[in-house]
């Protein structure tokens, strides 16, 4: 019974990122905090607590990354047993970071055959453990924080928290407040928990709720096109198929464009310079440079870049007159096992039929695009689940980005709720940092999303088309960018870190 409902709870919380069920596919805050509370009854009741944390964070990261079986198997090749084990394995090994954090939290709490939350401190020591489980799980091993509980509260009453704390802020907070309601459903039914702290974390939240305050002010707007067009994966890097409907569509759909911006997503040209036919950039180029649009486009296009001497890259190049400035994106934060090959694990990677697999890495902080007084950012596929990557954009380097562009390619992935998931991702760094973003895909899904995190502008995806938009850019600071920027996922770990030894040491003192 126990196991049970800790695999229907696991699962709750990973569809809370997007549930299959709701129109749109939108997140539901009430869902992630009803799986965290089955999982936390459970939990005072069983003395099992780590087998049952193994199965519920098992179930809770299978139910939110099931889709890596799709790219395995179906494009990647590999043999559906040993899709299906990789994504269990990847599963099982992702829930040992919160294993971790039971056991520690059970280490500190009085009681040595339960867990229970009664204890005063004892809401406050778990949201804490668990919020530095999340971090771990989005920063260690290059990081893989898909499925975060923070990306369900986007459309929630605490998501008036995200540009004060961020994602692993809010986090911190629906956790507490999980495990304070689930100090009154212990066996104990004793709770001496902080009611000051609790009614002023819902004080607090009405009254942003109630304010709204924005920090960021507008920077004009800017015409974008967004380019969709939809290549399927398993046809992408085919010379008579894929390659062929590249070379020809996205040309002939740029030179359509009158925007001032043009966006084509993440390897839009499946071929590195050298392979294209003579000319072809040179030909895209020249459509900026006469007539009427003369120095008033500019077209970004996802490609691969480089040599077998020099290594290559995933970027995003610039094509706009010759007056402006070259500018180029490298992607950062590399996909494992589809980007590179983590050391030692060669052997799985050769399984696999898939191209282009070993990259280098671009700069952490690039200089945005400047374009008609807008400062265009741009991040390549799931790079916009780092955002402590992205407020480095923000340490006063470089001008601050007004606009979020993302490139992607989640073909790989099929029709899966990956698509959702990836929007709702770029939704809360909306939130974060009060700034649009833009999502150019290539099969979907494209679409504008505004500094408020609410979606404005989608094309349907799986389909070829352009998405006509105004884009609204925005200037200042978040106070979440501020310290991120300068501390990155520090003062996370220092104050969660610091209640938690404070915690101990009470512990301590109470056992004497």
């Amino acid at each position: 019974m126990d196991v049970g409902l800790c695999g229907m709870a696991g699962a709750l919380q990973g569809l809370s990122m997007a549930l299959p069920v709701q129109e749109g596919h939108s997140p539901s805050w009430w869902l992630q905090m009803l799986g965290m509370l089955m999982f936390l009854y459970v939990l005072q009741k069983t003395p099992h607590a780590l087998l049952a944390t193994l199965i519920y964070g098992s179930s809770w990261m299978g139910a939110s990354c099931w889709w890596l079986y799709v790219s395995m198997h179906t494009y990647g090749g590999l043999n559906g047993f040993v899709s299906f084990s990789a994504v269990a394995t990847l599963s099982t090994v992702l829930s040992l970071y919160y294993v971790g954090c039971i056991a520690i939290y059970r280490s500190l709490i009085k009681s040595e055959t339960s867990t229970n939350f009664q204890s005063k401190n004892a809401p406050g020591l778990f949201a804490a453990l668990w919020t530095m489980a999340e971090v771990a799980r989005g920063t260690w091993l290059s990081g893989f924080g898909w499925g975060g509980i923070g990306y369900a509260h986007i459309e929630g009453p605490l998501s008036v928290w995200a540009p004060w704390v961020g994602v692993y802020g809010t986090a911190a907070i629906a956790s507490y407040l999980c495990a304070a309601c689930a100090a009154f459903t212990g066996a104990a039914r004793t709770s001496q928990i902080n009611i000051a702290t609790l009614a002023s974390i819902v004080l607090l939240t009405i009254g942003l709720s109630a304010l709204k305050p924005e920090f960021t002010q507008s920077n004009g707007f800017i015409e974008v096109a967004l380019l969709q067009g939809n290549i399927p994966q398993d046809e992408k890097f085919s010379a008579q198929t894929g390659v062929q409907k590249a070379l020809t569509w996205y040309p002939q759909t740029l030179k359509q464009q009158t925007s001032s911006l043009v966006i084509a997503p993440e390897t839009a040209i499946p071929l590195l310079p050298q392979q294209l036919p003579k000319g072809f950039l040179e030909q895209i180029k020249s459509s900026q440079e006469g007539g009427e649009q003369a120095h008033q486009q500019a077209v970004l296009i996802g490609l691969p870049l480089g040599d077998l001497r020099q290594g290559y890259t995933n970027s995003v190049v610039a094509l706009t007159s010759k007056a402006q400035t070259p500018w180029q994106y490298d992607k950062y934060h590399l996909v494992p096992f589809g980007e590179f090959t983590p050391q030692g694990m060669r052997w799985f990677t050769d399984m696999m039929s898939i191209p282009l697999g070993d990259f280098k890495k671009g700069s952490v902080n690039t200089p945005s695009f400047s374009w008609q007084q807008q400062e265009i950012a741009a991040n390549i596929c799931y790079e916009d689940l780092f955002t402590e990557e992205l407020a480095k954009r923000f340490d006063g380097t470089h001008p601050a980005p007004t606009i979020w562009v993302n490139f992607s390619n989640l073909a790989w992935f099929g029709d899966t709720l990956a698509m959702d998931q990836h929007l709702h991702i770029s939704r809360m760094r909306a939130l974060e940092f009060e700034r649009p973003f833009v999502k150019s895909s290539n099969t979907g899904i494209t679409a504008v999303v505004n500094h408020k995190g609410e979606v404005t502008h989608q094309l349907d995806r799986l389909k070829p088309g352009v998405l006509l938009a105004e884009v609204e850019g925005r200037t200042g600071t978040t106070p979440y960018a501020y310290w991120s920027a300068r501390w990155g996922v520090l003062p996370i770990w220092l104050l969660c870190g610091l209640w938690v030894v404070w915690c101990a040491y009470k512990s301590r003192r109470l056992r004497k």
